[in-house]
């Protein structure tokens, strides 16, 4: 296991040569196979260079202007497995790495953290106001339960960074690479800290743009926050601000929960990141083709496997009932999705199935007004409208028995289809 340290140091030789020494002998303290410490700065920094190579710590000429050009470029040159960065002026401590370092398997970004208890923060009041306004008003905008969002003492998973491309050159930096973590289901944890004042020169933070980057990037950051991109996207909603989405989720969870009761295991296909995973019973399997999704679903404790509804990775007579709730609608009606869901499901077994139902004049009107106040949602999605009565005939000639109909505001239908009791019929009747 080996760890880079990168460290913005435009015109810092002076602080460099107190920080390093510091920095090498912590570091000497890790439990690591190898190090590497990168210092970046402006090609014409000749000063900051010299130091750095001095003191045992590569220099790299960053490639793009801006404190985010600095990261990304330490970012590129860096090969450890995990990389930490800290800034050069002395107020990150590098006793603390040991801290970070400690937390590394417990998620995706390690944060030192200023505002979480046991933190502080010694600058000067307005520098500390405005510090404390920005981080509320992204932190309680973008709903992430991180209050420091503005350090860039951080313990990175450098799988991370591989998938982060087009990042801003400013201090916003910082906010948008916590934010695409959490889209892509990646964890966050924050450890309290005693940030102090830099020893040397002064800051390159510029209030005025320091605000204005963080307004230029807080639309963008929220619109894909709140897009279905977003990794926890679904379980977001059932707790959403919005009272018919909050209603319309924890409906959801009320009758899919309600119909999959004492049938046992379940194999819940397009699980996406919907706290009804955190209802399956044991035994249960959670299944979804994106990534990002199931990173953020290990957290309700319920087995999951990376896979396609049309090929399910699962033998068949798999599970005694099988889910899938709002997927179907999201791909062809010629597609194997509605087969496969039978293959898996013993004889005798429940099917649950939730989509719209097309047929009532509610779902239409709903999907509309969706469509308008939330253009790229999931509704735009939509390829394959169904109905009540084309589905259940749809399953009476495979022998499923309609058992029960549950509708939420008379838009998304919810169906109990029981599988006959002898061997599941596997032809493919047409829709």
């Amino acid at each position: 296991m080996t760890l880079s340290v990168v460290i913005p140091s435009l015109r810092e030789a002076e602080s460099l040569r107190l920080l390093l020494p510091e920095l090498h002998t912590a570091l000497r303290q890790l439990d690591v196979d190898a190090t590497e410490v990168i210092i970046v700065t402006d090609s014409d920094d000749a000063e900051t260079m010299e130091v750095a190579g001095m003191l045992g710590a590569r220099a790299v000429a960053q490639a793009t202007p801006g404190y985010g050009g600095a990261l990304q470029s330490g970012f590129r040159a860096a090969s450890g497995d995990f990389v930490l960065t800290m800034d050069a002026d002395l107020s990150h401590a590098p006793s603390m790495i040991k801290t970070l370092w400690r937390h590394r398997q417990q998620a995706d970004i390690v944060i030192a953290s200023r505002y979480v208890p046991g933190g502080s923060a010694r600058m000067p009041l307005a520098r500390y106001l405005l510090s404390r306004v920005l981080n509320n008003v992204f932190s309680r905008g973008l709903t992430l339960n991180v209050h420091d969002m503005s350090s860039g003492f951080r313990l990175y998973r450098a799988s991370l960074l591989a998938d982060l491309t087009e990042l801003p050159r400013d201090f916003d930096v910082l906010q948008t690479i916590l934010v695409r973590a959490y889209a892509e289901g990646r964890a966050v944890i924050e450890i309290p800290f005693d940030y102090q004042p830099r020893r040397f020169g002064k800051s390159h933070a510029r209030v005025i743009q320091f605000g204005m980057a963080y307004a230029r990037t807080f639309w963008s950051l929220w619109k894909l926050r709140n897009s279905i991109l977003c990794a926890d996207y679904d379980a977001r909603a059932h707790d959403s601000l919005i009272p018919l989405q909050r209603y319309w989720q924890r409906q959801r969870h009320k009758h899919v929960t309600e119909l999959i009761a004492g049938e046992g295991a379940v194999a819940d296909v397009g699980c996406g990141s919907s706290k009804i995973i955190g209802a399956l019973p044991p035994g249960s399997v959670g299944v979804d083709v994106l990534l990002r999704k199931l990173r953020f679903a290990r957290r309700f404790g319920v087995p999951l496997v990376q896979g396609s509804g049309f090929t399910l990775p699962f033998p068949d007579q798999s599970f005694s009932c099988v889910l899938c709730s709002q997927v179907i609608e999201h791909v062809p009606k010629d597609s194997p999705i509605l087969d496969e869901l039978v293959r898996v499901l013993k004889p005798g077994g429940r099917l649950v199935l939730g989509t719209p139902d097309y047929a009532n004049w509610e779902w239409v009107l709903t999907e509309k007004l969706y469509g308008f106040f939330a253009p790229g949602a999931y509704a735009d999605e939509h390829i394959a409208h169904y109905t009540r009565t084309e589905l259940i005939d749809h399953f009476a000639k495979r022998g499923f028995t309609h058992e029960a109909t549950r509708y939420i505001l008379r838009g998304e239908l919810i169906l109990a289809l029981r599988a006959a009791p002898g061997r599941v019929a596997t032809g493919t009747p047409t829709l």
